[in-house]
């Protein structure tokens, strides 16, 4: 067996069932080899979108993603995807091309010091120097992806360790190098191939998540037992886990038993469904001002809280993270548990069930906050703009989505509107840039939600200036047979940007953009372009893109949207 068997075996062993990957000369054994092995091959046009499908198919399913990229700029093109996993803590393993062996150092094409460029961004990286550990070191990617806080791994995996011995050799020739370059060149083949045997693969440990101390979850039932104005915040850390439709429906019934105001972000965002008596989404830092009591499950309190002091100072703070560093950031817990959070909310609920009604004023309040808050969107969105009101359109976006939707959210403005207005159905199916802020995500992570649920409407909210990242990939869903369907709010400028740069320094340099024709765009990949410039274009425009995504065609939708203010004051920094 080629070293890309031994690689492609692995990947099989640990079910993987997608490799996300552009091509490569120092990769082409292990596509060939995962191919030969079942596992589908989805060669996308950037090696990031790669790495962000691998990462969204791990949040999706459970299973660590895999992609594989050639050596040089196709590593450095990964980076950014690469540290969006890592701030997402999901389980990547990004295996890299690289220079053969004997070559380190040389001068060979494409070799560059990948390690020193890849290892602040991952867990682990290691570089396999001998055929017969390509096996055992990739078996500890996987299991380090997984532990603890789940996080992306980097193996890099010389070209002369993935093929056949006797082609290197032939690589390698005899030459016009001395009798003792020649002794040295045999005996450094000779080690590299040494012992190389197909052997038996290690039955995969999948690590439990780590359960919180029964007297830690005793202490924090007491605490809410006494609070009257408790909050819980549920993050995308909650939802990692090996089978995570099973945590995500075990999950949202201990919320439900909870009883009390919840508001979700990230991956969790969908927990509950559309309607929950207990799920809140809007004045989120009013209620944590007034709460006694806040629960964060997985959330740290980064800038999304304003490092913490969003929380009433003098609240019981009860925190819950997988991570000891985000445990105690920016602002040290009353109650602090190192452990899984999901686990954490299970427990504490079968110690603390509620049925409401000892809080119902509190939950009364912030239930008319909420509608008072939808009241005002509601008449925003009636507000007569330059071509299409953004939230109307979003509006009716939200009216077509159903109980398998998965919405993709990528951009600033517009997919940060549509984090208001739209909402999933269930778990599981949203995702967004999440804590790094990263444009470009769009194409990947809808890539991968169509693969993982293919027979779901699988919307991408794209600004415009996100869209350009990766438009491109439309040439892959059509190869692929991927129709997924993707929204482009274009305003022709960078609004998150231009909004606060205008107002504080009165100038839009740099924020300034095309009305593009991206539906055009589209069109010229293989998939279907739609235009709409008027409101009463949205509903029958939106109404043909779902039917022609449905009938296996890719769609885009350009939608030309005016301003409004309702996002004045938003964090772009």
């Amino acid at each position: 067996m080629s070293g890309g068997d031994l690689v492609a075996r692995v990947l099989e062993s640990h079910g993987v069932r997608f490799l996300f990957t552009l091509c490569g000369g120092h990769i082409s054994p292990i596509l060939v080899g995962a191919k030969r092995c079942g596992i589908r091959v989805v060669d996308v046009r950037n090696e990031a979108t790669a790495v962000f499908a691998a990462d969204a198919i791990a949040r999706l399913s459970g299973v660590p993603g895999v992609a594989a990229v050639t050596a040089g700029p196709g590593v450095t093109n990964s980076i950014t995807a690469l540290e969006n996993a890592r701030l997402a803590q999901s389980p990547v393993v990004l295996l890299g091309g690289a220079a053969p062996t004997a070559l380190k150092g040389r001068g060979a094409l494409q070799d560059i010091d990948q390690l020193a460029l890849t290892s602040p961004h991952v867990k682990w990286a290691t570089s396999v120097r001998r055929v017969r550990d390509l096996v055992p070191q990739l078996e500890n990617a996987f299991r380090i992806a997984r532990q603890g806080v789940p996080g992306p791994v980097f193996v890099e995996c010389p070209v002369d360790l993935l093929y056949d011995e006797s082609v290197v050799r032939m690589w390698y020739g005899t030459g016009a190098e001395s009798s003792f370059r020649r002794w040295c060149l045999d005996r450094h083949l000779n080690r590299m191939f040494g012992g190389a045997q197909p052997g038996s693969l290690s039955t995969p440990v999948v690590p439990d998540p780590t359960a919180p101390a029964a007297q830690l979850v005793r202490r924090a039932a007491r605490a809410l037992e006494r609070a009257e104005r408790p909050v819980l915040l549920v993050g995308s850390q909650a939802l990692l886990h090996p089978n995570p439709r099973e945590a995500a429906c075990a999950l949202a019934d201990a919320v439900t038993r909870l009883c009390i105001p919840v508001y979700l972000s990230g991956m969790a965002r969908g927990l509950l469904g559309r309607e929950h008596r207990c799920l809140f989404r809007h004045a989120r830092k009013r209620a944590l001002g007034e709460a006694d009591l806040v629960i964060l499950a997985g959330v740290p309190c980064d800038f999304r809280l304003d490092y913490g002091k969003h929380i009433n100072r003098d609240a019981t703070l009860i925190s819950a993270n997988r991570s000891a560093t985000e445990l105690r950031k920016n602002r040290r817990p009353t109650l602090g548990i190192w452990a899984d959070p999901a686990s954490f909310i299970m427990r504490l609920a079968a110690r603390a069930p509620s049925d409401g009604s000892v809080r119902r004023g509190w939950l009364s309040r912030l239930r008319e906050r909420e509608e008072e808050r939808e009241r005002e969107i509601a008449t925003v969105s009636r507000h007569p703009t330059e071509f299409v009101n953004p939230l109307f359109l979003l509006a009716a976006v939200d009216h077509m989505l159903d109980e398998s939707s998965v919405l993709v959210l990528d951009g600033g403005d517009f997919a940060a509107t549509a984090s208001y207005v739209t909402l999933p159905r269930a778990p599981l199916a949203s995702l967004d840039p999440g804590v790094f802020g990263t444009l470009g995500v769009g194409a990947g992570f809808a890539l991968a939600a169509k693969l993982a649920r293919p027979d779901a409407d699988v919307w991408i909210i794209y600004g415009d200036g996100s869209a350009a990242y990766s438009l491109q990939e439309f040439d892959t869903y059509v190869r692929h047979g991927l129709p997924v369907i993707a929204l482009v709010g274009n305003d022709a400028a960078w609004t998150q940007i231009a909004r606060g740069q205008k107002e504080i320094l009165d100038d839009d340099v740099g924020t300034v953009l095309r009305r593009t024709d991206y539906h055009r765009v589209a069109e010229g990949y293989g998939g279907k372009g739609f235009r709409i410039v008027r409101a009463d274009q949205i509903e029958p425009t939106l109404r043909r893109a779902q039917e022609t995504a449905r009938s296996g065609v890719p769609v885009l939708v350009n939608a030309m949207i005016g301003t409004t203010d309702f996002r004045k004051g938003s964090i772009s920094i």
